[in-house]
């Protein structure tokens, strides 16, 4: 036997054992007002050491939780004053604040993780540093980045909201978007961005300069209706919450399928209009292994879904052994 079918049957006999697999683990929330209730949860996003938070649309408020859904803390009412909301959405979180896109306030505020005010930045319009429904807020490479859905573009700021540039316009092309609305910034400062209703994901630089797209209308491996919320785990994947398919699908750094979990329904795994999306090894005590986390939006709840290694057989093991005796 050649060195080379030799190799082939070894390739063929781990092949299908080589992905781990994505399963339930557990979940939070009812629908309602109370602590830990929600009225059309939006995004989430998990911080260092495990804290999550949760944009908790309908109710006006920030939630946040320990790593596995016991209530914390919350913050924020009804209103346009500083600290109130008016059905807030998107989530960004730095070291230090909490972005949030708040979106018929036109504006975008940020926050201690405890809640407490810091600051706000835009007003309604269509200039630059004005929003028009802003939907996705994210922090990556010392920017705030600013899907502006109703104004087709992303804006990005520093830290404390001076803005530094923008990129789109309404279209179908390469670089233009029909409601951004989720944003997510990789390790190498790439920024993803869900094109909600060109029903595709495009990727660029941390400045805007187009580097792919991938997805088109539809219900196949790698095609959406109407992505929401994307995240990019440590490593490069990149999760996208493909919302009218009432799914969780996910890629390499640069589209590639490589697999999907959910259908439509209350079960635990299923989902019904999920929008937001939390991929992190960011747990207390377990940095090695993946969780996702998803804001079941029209479920009231939180789910999150734990990588665990693919099941070994001994006995594919023992003959791939066997080729070398």
């Amino acid at each position: 036997m050649t060195k080379f079918a030799l190799t082939s049957l070894v390739l063929l006999a781990i092949a299908p054992f080589a992905a781990a697999d994505i399963v339930y683990e557990g979940k939070w929330g009812t629908q309602g007002t109370g602590e830990g209730q929600f009225d059309h949860p939006w995004d989430v996003e998990a911080a260092v050491g495990g804290r999550v938070f949760v944009t908790d649309r309908s109710n006006h408020r920030v939630q946040y939780f320990t790593a596995t859904g016991s209530y914390r803390g919350r913050w924020g009412t009804f209103g346009s004053g500083r600290g109130m909301f008016r059905s807030p959405a998107g989530l960004g979180l730095s070291g230090t604040y909490v972005y949030v896109a708040d979106t018929f306030n036109h504006r975008l505020q940020y926050f201690d993780k405890s809640g407490s005010y810091v600051g706000t930045w835009g007003s309604f319009g269509t200039g630059p540093g004005q929003f028009t429904r802003p939907l996705g807020a994210a922090f990556g490479g010392n920017y705030v980045y600013v899907a502006d859905a109703g104004n087709h573009r992303l804006q990005y700021f520093n830290a404390s909201g001076s803005l530094l540039g923008s990129w789109g316009e309404f279209g179908t092309g390469n670089g233009q978007f029909n409601t951004p609305l989720g944003v997510a910034v990789a390790g190498n400062g790439n920024v993803y961005v869900t094109d909600s209703g060109n029903h595709r994901v495009q990727y660029f630089t941390a400045t805007g300069s187009f580097r792919g797209t991938w997805g088109a209308a539809g219900t196949g491996d790698g095609q959406f209706r109407t992505p929401g919320g994307v995240s990019v785990a440590p490593g490069g994947r990149v999760f996208v919450v493909d919302t009218e398919n009432h799914r969780v699908q996910y890629f390499t750094a640069a589209g590639s399928f490589l697999g999907k979990w959910g259908s439509r329904g209350p079960a635990d795994g299923q989902f019904n209009y999920p929008v937001g999306v939390c991929a992190t090894t960011w747990l207390p005590g377990d940095t090695a292994h993946l969780r996702v986390y998803v804001a079941d939006s029209n479920n009231n709840r939180i789910q999150y879904f734990k990588e665990v290694e693919p099941a070994v057989f001994p006995a594919s093991v023992g003959r791939v052994k066997a080729l070398f005796r």
